[in-house]
């Protein structure tokens, strides 16, 4: 029983807060204390006998450094929102439309060498004789032509790290703004491998070294006005890893040139639900291998020093996907990854390291990342504890983590009672849920599931960014049904598709907007593309499309898999429709969820089964192909009713061993240890059953409340 009681569990510590800090390690059980950005350990608290772990930013803090090599600062390339002309001179103005606290114009000559002015009217860039910067207006002008819309595209100093800043801004910190170092030079790298041997040494009671992310951050770029705080943001973004320096060393390995537009592209910039292109692709893998090497350098550092080496999977993250195919070279000891959902907490526990740690939410701060207030007046931190572990939970119950933890500052439990209660059943469930795992392997039903999209097993288990940051992207909510599902998931690409990684799926998963990374984009136009998987269909395979999957212009049918679909989207006004009569299987009407219909959705026979419809359109449909099936969803939206959904349409079965009759409750049955995990995702009390081997066993749940029973 103890081990359910304490262990796995990583505190943040602070000093000024010693008593309470061992109180809530003894409430919670915890065996390691951490320090959060803006606190530090006092020496009562690293005698204490727990293991260390130190948060260190390797690119931040070392502003007196920095101060003495200005040109080491990160930067980036920022563009002017389009001006038009309306004579034949413009002057823009280039800081205008920019956060001057985040940014400043690099005029150096290497960066000048690459700005753009580009005429976004012709759609073509502006010959260099045709414009001249004013440095001490800090603009550009331009010989112009009447009515034609212009931009420039520049390098811009970094000046304020993003999460610094972050935290100045939503924590009330009032310190120094603190700046990034750029290991693309190497005067930065030996510098920083000096810096962390002399770190370690000097902490000795450190035992884990938790590097808080690399080197660069996400994209986000924010704006001068606070009606449009933030021009740019995605977590998968690529522009914050730009400077004249890393161009070079790219152009000398691939040789050819980058352009400011490769990386601006009309003002879309690179996001992660754009397809890209090769120059894209090249460049991400260019930095991929760059941070790998370099990374090495540091962990070896560590691990001779006698400590271990992880990982935080936020904020500063580029470059170091687990599933790249070069992590496993950075050789961390231990992955760390803030969760809001299950599909999160699947990413980290599928990455190939000896340890995954996930950091629950809500953090220890006063309000959270949408701005609500979380520990303080008008906060319940206790209530999203709760909701928050209940999509986690169900992404445990089919793969463990070894580690849990929180964030922030420990001082702000002081005033949350209950919030002090519920972590503390929150973590005796995880140690439940851990021990069962160790114990046995856990039932999966006999199905086979593959995402496709253009990312592949990069995304494994994300798009491009949280949740909350994404929830209009029909797959995100795709796979947050499938983390908590009893079935085998797996992550492809197009490039997959031709390497037969078909065999041995029976279903297979395409969702999205037209033009995206996740329905395809133009990577449809293949041909090849279309006879792999219709092939796969008619041999006996499930496709399963959901919005606009496979949507490209210019073809007899906008969804290149109408034929398999039975559905097609798009403009049909002037055609006859084919009438339908909806029937509704009964393993799909107890789901009891209904995806919405798509507008322009029209079944394309009368061998289209509609399942369900909506406004006079289908929005769950079923074509039967060859040996296989097509079903179309207009649209998916998570909820426990729509993951129960989703796995009747994957099994065809929805009375299947270890599923529950009950949408709200999930199980996991782990055979060896002759355990049923019963868990309610709901704030409402649940009945019902479940059927384990032809034995019917009743369940009777309080809200949020977990069963483990013994099934003989």
């Amino acid at each position: 029983m103890d081990d359910l009681k304490k262990g796995s569990f990583t505190l943040p510590g602070e000093a000024g807060y010693e008593a309470l800090t061992l109180k809530l390690a003894k409430r919670w059980g915890a065996d390691a204390i951490r320090d959060s950005d803006g606190t530090t350990l006092s020496e009562d608290i690293l005698k204490t006998g727990f293991s260390i772990y130190a948060t260190l930013c390797v690119i931040r803090k070392h502003n007196n450094w920095i101060k003495k090599h200005p040109d080491c600062r990160q930067q980036c390339i920022l563009s002017t929102s389009p001006r038009v002309s309306e004579g034949d001179t413009l002057e823009i103005p280039l800081m205008a439309d920019f956060y001057t606290e985040q940014f400043r114009v690099n005029d150096g000559a290497d960066a000048m060498a690459r700005w753009q002015v580009y005429d976004r009217t012709a759609d073509k860039p502006l010959p260099e004789e045709r414009w001249e910067y004013h440095a001490d207006t800090q603009s550009v002008r331009i010989q112009a032509a009447p009515w034609h819309s212009y931009t420039v595209s520049f390098f811009a100093w970094r000046i304020w790290e993003e999460i610094s800043m972050y935290n100045h801004t939503t924590n009330g910190w009032d310190t120094e703004h603190l700046m990034q170092l750029d290991p693309v030079y190497p005067q930065v790298r030996a510098y920083l491998k000096e810096w962390l041997a002399d770190w370690c040494e000097s902490n000795p009671h450190t035992d884990i070294v938790r590097f808080t992310s690399l080197y660069y951050n996400f994209g986000w770029i924010w704006g001068s006005s606070p009606r449009n705080r933030f021009l740019f943001t995605d977590w998968a973004s690529y522009d914050f890893t730009v400077s004249p320096a890393m161009m070079t060393e790219f152009e000398a390995e691939y040789g050819y040139k980058l352009t400011a537009e490769d990386f601006i592209r009309g003002g879309r910039r690179n996001p992660g639900h754009d397809v890209p292109d090769k120059a894209r692709l090249d460049w991400m893998a260019f930095v991929q291998r760059f941070v790998s090497e370099f990374t090495r350098e540091l962990t070896d550092i560590v691990h001779r020093c006698g400590k271990l080496a992880y990982v935080f999977y936020d904020d500063s993250w580029i470059g170091m996907e687990p599933y790249n195919g070069c992590f496993r070279q950075m050789n961390f000891d231990g992955l760390i990854k803030c969760v809001f959902s299950g599909f999160e907490a699947r990413l980290c526990a599928d990455a190939p390291v000896p340890v995954h740690e996930i950091r629950l939410h809500p953090y220890l701060f006063p309000v959270g990342l949408g701005g609500a207030p979380t520990f303080a007046s008008g906060g319940d931190p206790s209530r999203d504890a709760k909701a928050y572990w209940r999509q986690v939970r169900r992404a445990l119950m089919r793969k463990p983590v070894e580690r849990i933890g929180l964030g922030g500052y420990l001082h702000l439990a002081e005033g949350f009672p209950e919030f002090v209660d519920c972590m503390e059943t929150i973590s005796g469930e995880f140690r439940r849920l851990k021990a069962l795992h160790q114990k046995s392997g856990v039932y999966t039903l006999p199905a086979r599931v593959a995402v496709l999209s253009v990312w592949g097993k990069l995304r494994t288990w994300t798009l491009s960014g949280h949740f909350h940051e994404a929830a209009d992207h029909d797959l995100m909510h795709i796979i947050e049904c499938l983390a908590g599902l009893p079935v085998e998931v797996r992550f492809i690409g197009f490039d997959d598709l031709k390497r037969g990684v078909l065999q041995g799926v029976d279903t297979l998963i395409c969702a999205g907007r037209t033009g995206t990374a996740w329905s395809g984009g133009e990577l449809w136009q293949d041909k090849q593309m279309v006879e792999i998987v219709t092939e796969f269909v008619h041999s006996g395979g499930t496709f399963f499309g959901v919005n606009e999957p496979s949507a490209v212009l210019g073809y007899s049918n906008t969804l290149r898999m109408a034929h398999v679909l039975g559905v097609d989207i798009g403009e049909h006004s002037c055609h006859g429709g084919w009438q339908y009569t909806v029937q509704t299987p009964a393993h799909i009407r107890t789901a009891g969820f209904a995806p919405p219909a798509h507008p322009s959705a029209y079944i394309t026979g009368a061998d289209t089964e509609v399942w369900l419809d909506a406004d006079g359109k289908p929005a769950l449909t079923r074509h039967a192909f060859g040996k296989g099936q097509g079903i179309y969803a207009g649209g998916w939206r998570y909820s426990p009713q729509s993951a129960k959904l989703l796995l009747t349409l994957l099994t065809g079965d929805a009375a299947a061993d270890a599923v529950s009759g009950n949408p709200c409750v999930d199980c996991a049955w782990f055979p060896k240890a002759g355990a049923l995990v019963l868990a309610n995702q709901t704030d409402l009390p649940q009945q019902g059953s479940v059927s384990i081997q032809n034995k019917r066993i009743a369940f009777s749940l309080t809200a949020d409340e977990m069963q483990v029973t013994d099934v003989k």
